[in-house]
């Protein structure tokens, strides 16, 4: 009874020193945002009382009732979430310095990241800058994102042929298949695009694995040396997925090492291979650390890290806006009559030169990303000094989140923001912009929707997600009509998972559109 009313005693006094201390700095400088009751050393009662997936509609309501920024204190430093357009542009564009850091891992990210040595998870500095360098000028350049034009189609038409499958009057789930072909984009562009159908499917089997495992692995990430040995079943699970990965990794990255110290030679059958991520990882020398070469551990993060960034986000955006496809058929055949209009009533496919000639397949693809982005929320910020945001501080090494979900609804900048309506971002006609071709996806001038990001750490991939999701669109609504179950609404409610996908999974009917 004793020792209860002593630690009751103690937080009451602690809380009101706490309280006290508050005070004083406030009256001599901003402080920290609004937030719910906290309790020191144990952090904000409202969090620790909710399940992790039910942080957004608290954090939503927070916002409400104190403001569009709001902070839970959770361990030594606030966590920020900022639900403001203008208060997000002004961090990350303006400020964009400031606020590029990343806070510490947790140590199961450490461990697959090769201690953060990913272009996601370090931090700012020249390690980053190389790794991200790398991959932009690497891989992401057109150029090279040209000379994937053959994978893309041969992954289309594997998708094509597993969608005919179920026949023009069988309803099928079609969420698998989409993932299956970002999948396989990512695996070629990350191997070689000469891998054959098994050697993807062998890389998929782990990766799904490990993804799928990750909740009950959860628990390492607290006191990890003890938890080692308390959930030693777990920590041996968790150890036998990443060796199941790196069986797979290696040898395809070791087979792209043999290919590049062949090349030299004249006669070598494999000298017409496109350049791969991996190729530039085996190429790439980090110039801070004596130019030494990455090691396979790190580039094995780096691979991780290229199909983390892209398969699930980029899959469930292309579930959700040909689910909208299927409930409004107006927009589908406004698609296929633009799409016919270009490329030819014969044609047997649209190709990615068409797609710079239609400008409705990218305002649905903008209009999806604002309607349902991949994630409510962006990977967290870290500032790297004390810094004054919308009236308040933001203190050194404080992470910062932006509420995505929330920006690209917002009443105040969208008119009816929960319907869909692609025209919004087409041309006006009379100059005045919000066409697709002129939409700033970056946020540079203004920031209107992120569902890429924006700023220093801005998704460096986003104008090859918006590729396969125009050119894979286009070509789903060219070949194949869609339509709704007999009976059936398409349901548009939301679950959380690794990205937010669709509480219940679209379930569709195609038809092979005759040519």
């Amino acid at each position: 009874m004793e020792t209860w009313f002593l630690m009751a005693v103690t937080l009451c006094v602690a809380a009101l020193i706490n309280s006290l201390l508050g005070l004083l700095s406030a009256s001599s400088g901003p402080k920290i945002p609004p937030g719910p009751m906290t309790i020191p050393a144990l952090g904000s009662i409202t969090w620790i009382r909710k399940d992790f997936f039910d942080v957004e509609s608290m954090i939503r309501s927070l916002h409400a009732k104190l403001g569009p920024i709001v902070a839970l204190h959770i361990g030594s430093y606030p966590m920020i979430y900022i639900s403001s357009h203008s208060l997000a542009h002004q961090a990350l564009i303006r400020n964009g310095a400031i606020f590029a850091d990343r806070p510490p891992a947790i140590p199961l990210v450490k461990i697959i990241s090769c201690n953060q040595h990913s272009i996601s998870s370090a931090s700012c500095g020249p390690m980053w800058r190389t790794l991200r360098r790398n991959l932009t000028a690497g891989i992401l350049h057109p150029t090279r994102v040209k000379s994937f034009s053959r994978a893309r189609r041969w992954v289309l038409g594997i998708l094509l042929d597993q969608l005919r499958a179920a026949g023009p009057s069988t309803a099928m789930q079609v969420a698998g298949h989409f993932r299956y072909a970002v999948f396989c984009l990512q695996v070629l562009m990350c191997f070689g695009d000469r891998l054959e159908e098994r050697q993807i499917k062998d890389v998929q089997a782990v990766q799904t694995a490990l993804l799928l495992r990750a909740p009950r692995f959860a628990i390492l990430n607290f006191l990890p040396s003890i938890g080692k040995i308390l959930f030693r079943r777990q920590w041996d699970e968790f150890q036998k997925l990443l060796r199941n990965q790196e069986n797979v990794f290696l040898p395809l990255i070791r087979a792209r090492s043999a290919i590049r110290d062949n090349k030299t030679r004249e006669d070598d059958s494999n000298a017409e291979n496109v350049v791969c991520y991996v190729d530039t990882l085996l190429n790439l020398e980090m110039p801070e650390e004596g130019k030494r070469k990455l090691t396979e551990a790190e580039i094995l993060g780096l691979c991780l890290e290229f199909f983390i960034g892209a398969i699930d986000t980029t899959s469930s955006a292309l579930q959700w806006i040909i689910a909208n496809i299927v409930k409004y058929p107006a927009i589908q055949e406004a698609l296929y009559c633009e799409i016919r209009a270009v490329v030819g009533h014969e044609a047997a496919a649209v190709e990615e030169d068409d797609l710079q000639k239609l400008p409705y397949p990218k305002a649905v693809i903008l209009e999806g990303l604002r309607r349902h982005p991949p994630t409510n929320f962006m990977l967290p910020h870290a500032v790297t000094e004390d810094t004054e945001l919308g009236g308040f501080l933001v203190p050194k090494k404080g992470t910062v989140n932006f509420m995505v979900t929330d920006m690209g609804r917002n009443p105040d900048v969208w008119e009816d923001p929960l319907a869909f309506k692609p025209e919004r971002f087409l041309c006006n006609g009379d100059g005045s912009g919000g066409g697709a071709e002129v939409f700033d996806i970056t946020g540079t001038r203004e920031i209107k929707m992120m569902p890429f990001g924006a700023g220093r750490r801005m998704c460096p991939a986003y104008a090859l997600a918006l590729l396969h999701l125009e050119y894979l669109m286009a070509n789903l609504v060219w070949a194949l009509e869609w339509k709704a179950k007999d009976g059936d609404e398409v349901d548009l409610s939301e679950k959380q998972e690794v990205t937010v996908v669709m509480k219940n999974p679209l379930n569709a009917i195609v038809i092979p559109r005759a040519k």
